[in-house]
């Protein structure tokens, strides 16, 4: 009704327009005789002119029709340059507020809806810089102020502060228009008011905002630096630090683009996925995956065995495939490339300083223009009593204590329901251990979909896992873990404890506080991923917010480039598109939304279900648990807003809607896109086919009906 409402008070106006043929007299001709008629009526009865004149005025903006120019004019001409301006600059600003409140109200919601993540970050801007972008628009007249009023009308600005900068920037042109108009008799035309000289002067106050943006920015940076002395020249363009997967990529890129750059890594080159996370991980699931197809080997007609399982070399299987791969980030590789590797400690003693305490017992400081920290993140450990006597073990630890033991050991206990929890715990139980998960949340995996999490715990379960979600780990005796449910203890005895409960970005020995870094949960960046010193930057699981590998690489690219080349042009850093994988037996991959996040967010969306049940590559392979889930909006759009994958091969089948989102391809597409046969990717093309089948014309193919009836006599 609101709507309606709004939309009936413009017709009538844009009607009185042309019913009371009102642009005759928004004409220059027109205009000087309304003012002769005027004069006199107005030297009679002052308060009632200026009240209709206002109230005309107002209507005309708000209802962007033309002629607020001339009747700015008219004002000087009938009031003078004083009454005139207060006049005209209430008036503009009253009629401006009232089309960007009519465009809010009838147009914003359904641009929204169509638009919503595209003008997120139009909104983000504007809540950050719409005053200045505001006032420089005002500035120019040149530039059609209707329509400044309909476009930021869509955007989230608040209505006072669209007020107050519309009528100040406004104000100067308000005056020059009402000061021409005192000499309206001598005016042939508008061009003289509005010449290039005045236009070109005008456009030089709106850049005013920015310039004095980029000087307080200057001054800012000038503030930051203050205490620290810049050295004239620099021993390097850039130095990383921590040679993980985003130390290893800024370096890498660097190198690429010929600058001189020094890679500072204290342990081992590839960084915890490589040594202790990634890499292990997915061996020992591989090996545990072989076991538990011997261990069901009826799915496949096969007769079942239970595997024996050497569990020494199992380990040294895992550790063998982390030495395959080392020479992908090794100290030769990275030399050979032209990245300068230094083995040790790296401290940051000023932000253009870096000091080394190699690892040959050398001390080596570097001056370099450009900092990346690429630090990494380490396990979080609760500080549950009893837990440093317990010999607890972490992703990090874990691989050198299983290389020394003969047997998987036979009662796990795993604190964490997580992925890497999820992970481990299904792995071990699959090599013959005796695994209990505990987790303090009332569901596994508690970022995904109820359905998800659900399904997760019933595979754990299936491969014997004893899965204790909603249970708080209270306190360890010796090998005995103590957690906590509806106020009842139970004891969990264990002969390895493993603590997944998270990690926790690498922040000490790198003098970050020294030099007044800000640091909370992660290094503070902007959203060039600069900290509070713009030459220094962070990257990866150090910065957040993500903590995979390939958003390490992701981050990498911005932090570098914008440490090389920020100067001339800064790149933002994008996570629009962020996939993710546990790699569960079947694997849980996800991108975007999901229905729980949605629901959070108010996005209205359509779910669409495809499940692998019904897939004859799943079928022939007896890997039918799973489905595929995408997301899209409301209303009938095929646009992917998110996808979620259980089963076989999932992370595989997910690059599709990852490729899919990132360049705007909708489900239409990926069902007109052939997919070889027999395959599992074809669950993607099946998964669109029941989105188009939902949203099949009914009425047409019941006329398509009628004509082949027709057809056939």
């Amino acid at each position: 009704m609101k709507k309606l409402a709004i939309l009936a008070a413009l017709a009538a106006v844009v009607a009185a327009y042309f019913i009371f043929d009102v642009g005759q007299y928004l004409t220059l001709a027109g205009i000087k005789g309304a003012v002769a008629q005027w004069e006199a009526f107005y030297a009679e009865n002052p308060v009632a002119v200026l009240a209709g004149f206002f109230a005309v005025y107002v209507a005309v903006t708000a209802a962007s029709l033309p002629g607020a120019a001339l009747m700015t004019l008219a004002a000087g001409a009938l009031f003078g340059v004083v009454t005139g301006t207060i006049l005209v600059s209430f008036a503009s600003t009253l009629g401006a507020t009232l089309a960007f409140l009519s465009s809010r109200y009838v147009l914003r919601d359904s641009i929204e809806a169509r638009f919503g993540e595209r003008l997120k970050a139009i909104n983000a801007g504007v809540e950050r810089d719409g005053a200045f972008y505001l006032f420089t628009l005002r500035m120019i007249p040149a530039f059609p102020f209707f329509v400044v009023n309909l476009v930021m009308g869509l955007t989230r600005i608040r209505t006072l502060t669209y007020m107050w900068v519309s009528q100040l920037g406004m104000l100067l042109g308000t005056i020059v228009y009402v000061n021409a108009g005192t000499q309206l008799a001598r005016i042939d035309s508008l061009s003289g008011i509005a010449s290039p000289q005045v236009l070109g002067s005008f456009v030089l106050l709106g850049l005013a905002p920015w310039i004095a943006k980029l000087v307080i920015g200057a001054l800012q940076r000038r503030k930051v630096y203050a205490g620290f002395k810049r050295p004239a020249t620099f021993d390097r363009n850039l130095v990383v630090i921590g040679a993980g997967s985003a130390g290893l990529v800024s370096a890498y890129i660097a190198a690429t683009v010929k600058a001189k750059v020094t890679l500072v890594e204290a342990k081992d080159m590839g960084g915890d996925c490589l040594n202790t996370g990634c890499v292990p991980s997915k061996a020992l699931i591989k090996s545990a995956k072989v076991a538990a197809m011997m261990r069901h080997a009826d799915r496949y007609g096969l007769t079942p065995s239970e595997p024996q399982v050497p569990f020494k070399a199992v380990i040294a299987r895992v550790l063998d495939a982390v030495k395959t791969i080392e020479p992908h980030d090794s100290v030769e590789r990275y030399t050979d490339l032209g990245v300068d590797v230094v083995k040790g400690y790296a401290k940051i003693i000023d932000p253009w300083t870096v000091e080394i305490a190699r690892n040959d017992g050398e001390i080596q400081r570097l001056t370099t223009r450009s900092i990346v920290i690429a630090s990494g993140a380490e396990p979080v450990v609760p500080p549950i009593p009893g837990i440093e006597g317990s010999g607890y073990l972490t992703s990090e630890t874990m691989w050198d204590a299983f290389a020394k033991m003969d047997a998987a050991p036979a009662r796990v206990a795993v604190l964490g329901g997580g992925p890497i929890g999820c992970e481990l715990s299904q792995a071990l139980a699959r090599l013959g251990s005796e695994v209990t998960q505990v987790e303090m949340a009332d569901a596994l995996l508690a970022r995904e979909d109820a359905d998800v999490s659900a399904l997760a715990k019933a595979v754990l379960q299936a491969d014997t896992v004893r899965v204790l979600t909603g249970h708080t780990a209270v306190r360890i005796e010796g090998r005995v873990l103590i957690a906590q449910h509806d106020g009842q203890d139970m004891r969990i005895p264990f002969d390895a404890l493993i603590v997944a409960v998270g990690r926790k970005a690498r922040l000490t020995g790198f003098g970050l506080e020294d030099i007044g870094v800000d640091t909370a949960k992660t290094v503070t960046t902007d959203e060039f991923l600069a900290t509070k010193f713009p030459n220094i930057f962070a990257a990866g699981d150090v910065a957040g917010p993500y903590q995979f590998t390939h958003t390490a690489s992701h981050q990498a690219w911005y932090a570098a480039v914008n440490a090389l080349f920020g100067t001339f042009r800064k790149f933002k850093a994008d996570y629009r598109v962020i996939p993710a994988v546990t790699f569960l037996d079947p694997e849980f991959a996800r991108v975007g939304l999901n229905e729980r996040e949605a629901a959070e967010q108010g996005i209205a969306v359509e779910v669409t279900h495809y499940d692998l049940d019904d897939l004859d590559r799943a079928i022939a392979e007896s890997e039918t648990k799973g489905f595929v889930k995408v997301l899209t909006p409301a209303g009938g759009k095929d646009k992917v807003l998110g996808a979620t994958i259980v089963g076989a091969h999932a992370g595989e089948l997910l690059a599709e809607y990852v490729l899919a989102m990132k360049h705007g391809i909708g489900l239409n597409k990926i069902l007109g896109t052939i997919h070889s046969y027999p395959t599992m990717a074809e669950a993607n093309k099946f998964a669109a086919g029941n989105w188009k089948k939902a949203h099949k014309p009914e009425g047409v193919l019941k006329w398509v009906e009628r004509y082949h009836t027709w057809r056939r006599g």
